[in-house]
């Protein structure tokens, strides 16, 4: 297939949702279909307020337009709400196009966590992005369950997979050489350093040995002041990164908000058990994987963690593909029956004959 994704997450952000995509769509290419990525880093942008690390697209709706029409896409993918995402539902939804759309980031707790708007406006959004929406690719079966009782429709599962080559156990002349000789255990964590990721619930704990972040972002000279005995790595990337996984004891995920948690996964594809809280995420990859621990207590969750067998957190990693990702992927493009599929493309090689028609001066 010829598949235009349209995302305003893309590198060089750092989280889940751009490491999820990028992947994705490697494994798309290899698998034969032709992918056409609309992102940022393609128009003028500026720093989304309160959070400069992710930039929004300006005045890129006809730019767009003309995108679509040179590429004459047979499947069309909106991954987020922003600029793009908005201009690429306008454009689907004025020329009758199907497209499907999927949901990696609370964007209503995230907004209402820094700015004085009820969560309840943010789903009304949400609601609005995604009703036209064939289907909506939601991570989790907890997740989909709550979105459902919030009212959204066409929910469809997409799980996420997990490089089990970069991350992998290593041994310790391996490990990354600033905390290598740090007082052990070792309690890691990594992701975006802002207030949604509720970081200083872990920071908090009253844990042996010493204290790992790697990330950046709005909070992190706050909590570094906050606390000084913690070592903040700031961003680290591919080897680098994977180092900092497997160098951990066990890998502390203390968010509330996400979706999925991409880095419970490559934490444990390196070895490294994972305690958390039971939310959605955690609550659909840990309990009975013997890889990690939820409680409502984080505390009890690191000391229970602690104990669990490295090799059995190996194990249960390598069952997630990026390959059965993506073919999920694949069979979720597909959201109308033959006879509309037929009419789309109709439409869209009479788009493709008005673009190539001679103009008449």
């Amino acid at each position: 297939m010829r598949i235009l994704l349209a995302t305003d997450a893309w590198e060089p952000q750092v989280n889940g949702v751009v490491r999820t995509l990028t992947r994705t769509i490697a494994e798309c290419r290899a698998l034969g279909h032709e992918v056409e990525v609309v992102s940022p880093d393609q128009f003028k942008t500026i720093p989304m307020p309160t959070y400069p690390e992710i930039r929004l697209a300006l005045n890129a709706y006809e730019a767009i337009q003309e995108r679509f029409k040179a590429f004459e896409p047979e499947a069309i993918h909106i991954a987020t709400e922003g600029p793009i995402g908005l201009a690429a539902r306008r454009i689907c939804l004025e020329w009758k196009l199907p497209f499907t759309t999927s949901y990696h980031t609370r964007f209503p707790e995230y907004i209402s966590a820094r700015l004085p708007v009820p969560t309840a406006v943010g789903y009304a959004f949400m609601r609005w992005f995604h009703g036209p929406s064939g289907r909506i690719m939601v991570a989790t079966e907890s997740f989909r369950n709550e979105l459902e009782k919030k009212g959204f429709r066409n929910l469809s599962p997409w799980s996420r997979g997990v490089d089990t080559d970069l991350f992998r156990p290593r041994p310790h002349d391996d490990l990354p050489e600033e905390i290598r000789d740090l007082p052990r255990p070792i309690w890691l964590n990594v992701g975006r350093v802002a207030v949604e990721k509720n970081i200083e619930a872990f920071l908090s704990l009253d844990l042996p040995g010493s204290k790992v972040v790697v990330g950046d972002g709005p909070s992190r000279e706050a909590l570094q002041a906050s606390y000084p005995e913690a070592f903040f790595a700031g961003s680290r990337f591919g080897e680098e990164l994977a180092r900092f996984f497997a160098a951990a004891d066990v890998f502390v995920f203390p968010s509330l908000t996400d979706t999925f948690g991409l880095v419970i996964l490559e934490a444990m594809a390196t070895g490294s058990p994972v305690a958390a809280y039971p939310a959605p995420g955690p609550v659909d990859l840990i309990p009975g994987s013997g890889a990690g621990v939820c409680d409502d207590d984080l505390a009890t969750a690191c000391a229970a963690a602690l104990k669990i067998d490295r090799a059995a957190a190996r194990a249960y990693a390598e069952k997630f593909s990026w390959r059965a990702c993506t073919e999920e992927f694949i069979r979720n493009l597909q959201p109308y029956p033959e006879p509309e599929k037929t009419r789309f493309w109709r439409r869209l090689r009479r788009l493709a004959r008005l673009r190539r028609r001679p103009q008449l001066n």
